[in-house]
C-alpha cells in the first residue's frame, strides 16, 4: 500500500513541476536566479563558475533540478518550496532555458583571425 501511495505522490509531483513549467516565465526566472543568489555560484546566465557548475545554456531536465535543488546536501544548501516555490522554481528553469547558445568561435571572423595565429 505505501509503494502505490508514493506512486500516486510522486505523479502528482511530476504532474505539478510540468504545469509549472508549462506557464514558467524566463523573465520572473532570470530576477529570481539574481534574488535568490543563484548567480553567485553559477554566474548570471547559468554559465557556471568558481564554485558553482554550468546550467545553462541546455539544462537537465526541470525533474532532476528540481530533485537536486530541493535535495542538495552538498556546498549548495537545500532550497524547500517555504523558500521556492514550484513555481518559482520552473520560472528559473524557464530563464536557463532561454539562455542561447554561445556564439561559435569559428563564426566571428576576429576571434577566427585571432585562433587561425601560431602560438
Amino acid at each position: 500500500m505505501q509503494t502505490k501511495t508514493f506512486v500516486i505522490v510522486l505523479a502528482a509531483a511530476v504532474t505539478a513541476l510540468s504545469t509549472a513549467a508549462q506557464a514558467a516565465s524566463a523573465d520572473h526566472g532570470k530576477s529570481l536566479f539574481i534574488q535568490k543568489g543563484c548567480w553567485e555560484c553559477h554566474g548570471t546566465q547559468g554559465q557556471g563558475a568558481v564554485t558553482g557548475p554550468r546550467l545553462a545554456p541546455d539544462p537537465v531536465p526541470l525533474e532532476a533540478i528540481s530533485n537536486f535543488v530541493r535535495n542538495s546536501d552538498g556546498p549548495m544548501p537545500p532550497y524547500r518550496r517555504e523558500i521556492l516555490s514550484d513555481s518559482d522554481l520552473a520560472d528559473i528553469y524557464a530563464y536557463l532555458q532561454s539562455v542561447p547558445q554561445p556564439v561559435d568561435p569559428k563564426a566571428t571572423p576576429l576571434l577566427q583571425q585571432w585562433a587561425d595565429k601560431p602560438k
